[in-house]
């Protein structure tokens, strides 16, 4: 279905590719951006529950059915982690969307559903003042990478038609706690694709690098590990 800009956006069916990759890389980094971008504000600091996991990073009980479900970031992060893995949603569908939206209309307030909550960084994260970090180099960079790909859409932007989220399903792999200075650990990803097309002709994005939380991926990385 085709995406144009403007209050007149049609209802998007967004399909969502789980793709099997055979080998491992390294997603490509794209450009910086316009480092003129300020920091985006948290909309919720949702302060972060203390995470009922034991030593390996397993959880010692189970979330509700339908808690991973919510298409909420701020209410998600805020509750514990779980070792469900990730795959297919209606949540996913309508991140997907925003996240779309969010590069045809460059307005990267669209996209903050589908990134890593500000309460399951301050879960996750081993550092000093993480709810600052997430803040200033992670939504600062994911915002400027928003940018960045809504200009690569050029001037035929309100004639691209997204098409699907193809993840690499079999990449993903469980970080342990005590990897990459967490305490928590969650399923990542590298190499997921947004593929779409204008006047017919296929291309597409890619997206750095997904984690998860309850079950849900979330984009840490756009464009690039900044």
């Amino acid at each position: 279905m085709r995406l144009v800009n403007g209050p007149a956006l049609a209802p998007l069916t967004a399909a969502i590719a789980l793709a099997t990759a055979c080998a491992r890389r390294e997603p490509p980094t794209w450009g910086e951006g316009d480092p003129a971008v300020a920091p985006l504000a948290s909309s919720v600091a949702a302060r972060a529950m203390a995470s009922p996991v034991d030593d390996a990073g397993a959880p010692t009980r189970r979330a509700p059915r339908d808690a991973g479900r919510r298409d909420d970031a701020d209410e998600i992060g805020a509750l514990p982690q779980t070792r469900d893995r990730p795959g297919h949603s209606e949540g996913l569908e309508r991140r997907t969307r925003a996240l779309w939206d969010a590069i045809v209309e460059d307005d990267p307030d669209r996209a903050m559903p589908f990134f890593f909550p500000v309460g399951a960084y301050e879960q996750v994260k081993a550092i000093p003042s993480p709810a600052s970090d997430w803040r200033r180099r992670l939504v600062a960079a994911y915002a400027r990478d928003i940018h960045t790909l809504h200009k690569r859409l050029g001037k035929g932007r309100d004639r691209a038609v997204f098409q699907t989220l193809e993840i690499p399903e079999e990449r993903a792999r469980w970080v342990e706690p005590g990897e990459e200075s967490n305490k928590v650990g969650y399923y990542r990803v590298y190499g997921t694709r947004i593929h779409w097309e204008a006047d017919g002709e296929p291309r597409s994005f890619e997206v750095a690098s997904l984690i998860s939380w309850r079950g849900e991926w979330f984009v840490v990385h756009l464009a690039g590990f900044k």
